[in-house]
């Protein structure tokens, strides 16, 4: 090879690669080209090599022309390079564009707990029976929760196992149940001067310290009661004998037991039969066929009293129901627990 031949190679070779580099579209293809001319394997460093086969004289203007070649290329290269970096900016920036007039995505929403739509469905069935909706804060008073209830200092609901006072916040607790809200309706009544009859349900959570299969520290309840002149123990039967059966779309064998509770007079637990076992027995009636579902009473004259109203001219029923053991009835949910747990697996809650 004569001197002539190697000029030619490298100018081929120079021409050849700014024309791909003119025509590359992205970095991995500039990085291609320095590598296949540049590198150390490179088509420029095979010219090099043949170099050493030109006469001695001609070597010297083989290097400045091989020089002369390297620097031309290199600026091809940081020339390609630079585009390239602007061409990719520019389609990165297109595909990345935010149109802000376009509507947002809607976030993917899961299905109502079990819990959330059989408290509304209880409620529905109340409202349909003439009773309105009342609410009362989580937080209570003792008065509210004990002393209005006719519940006395000494009662063991008010002992620390069972109840959860607030260390803070003296004189109050977390309620343990919705009878409180029966005081406050009351009270409210007679501040509006509003005539009888009175009928009300509340729903919500309460809070005692308790839980196994069919107890939980933190449940729902729903509360109910009657005022008005001549309410009897019949009336109470006749409306929870309405409820249960429209809540089971069927006939429900029910018991009524004498009971005692200090804010009722007389008083009486309602048990159903279990739906799980059928009445052969499990684990959670406790073998016995039959599932403690609410309690109630005609509400107590000291009761009707606390709250404003004669009880010498009105009387009234109260009823208070766990939302949790009838939904676990009517379902076959076998543990309350899994209510609350949030494993989809125990039961799809």
């Amino acid at each position: 090879m004569d001197l002539k031949a190697f000029a030619e190679r490298l100018e081929a070779l120079a021409r050849e690669l700014e024309a791909q580099l003119a025509r590359a579209e992205s970095l991995r293809e500039v990085e291609a080209l320095r590598v296949r001319a540049l590198g150390k394997k490179g088509e420029l460093k095979q010219a090099l090599a043949s170099i050493g086969a030109l006469a001695p004289d001609a070597r010297k203007e083989a290097g400045r022309i091989a020089n002369a070649v390297k620097a031309r290329l290199e600026g091809a290269l940081a020339d390609a390079r630079a585009r390239v970096e602007v061409l990719e900016r520019k389609r990165r920036m297109e595909a990345e564009r935010i149109d802000p007039t376009l509507p947002g995505r809607r976030p993917p929403l899961g299905a109502r707990h079990l819990l959330s739509r059989s408290l509304e469905e209880m409620v529905a069935i109340f409202r349909a029976m003439g009773f309105a909706l009342e609410e009362g804060p989580e937080i209570e008073t003792e008065r509210h929760n004990f002393d209005d209830l006719n519940i006395p200092p000494e009662h063991p609901a008010r002992a620390m196992h069972d109840t959860f006072f607030l260390r803070d916040l003296a004189g109050y607790v977390l309620r343990t149940h919705t009878s409180p809200v029966q005081i406050r309706a009351m009270r409210a009544w007679r501040e509006r001067g509003m005539q009888p009859p009175l009928a009300v349900v509340a729903a919500g959570r309460v809070f005692r310290c308790d839980e196994d299969a069919t107890h939980s520290p933190m449940f729902h309840q729903i509360e109910g009661f009657v005022v008005d002149r001549h309410i009897s123990l019949a009336h109470l039967k006749w409306t929870l004998r309405r409820f249960l059966e429209a809540w089971f779309a069927r006939t429900a064998p029910i018991r009524l037991r004498p009971s005692y509770f200090p804010f009722t007079e007389p008083s009486v637990e309602v048990d159903i039969g279990c739906l799980i076992c059928e009445g052969r027995g499990c684990r959670v009636c406790k073998e016995s066929g039959w599932l403690e579902v609410l309690g109630a009473g005609m509400i107590h004259p000291r009761v009707l009293e606390n709250a404003g109203i004669p009880p010498e001219r009105f009387s009234g029923f109260a009823f208070g129901l766990g939302v949790e053991r009838l939904v676990m009835l009517k379902y076959g949910v076998p543990d309350l627990r899994w209510f609350f747990q949030g494993d989809v697996r125990a039961g799809g809650m």
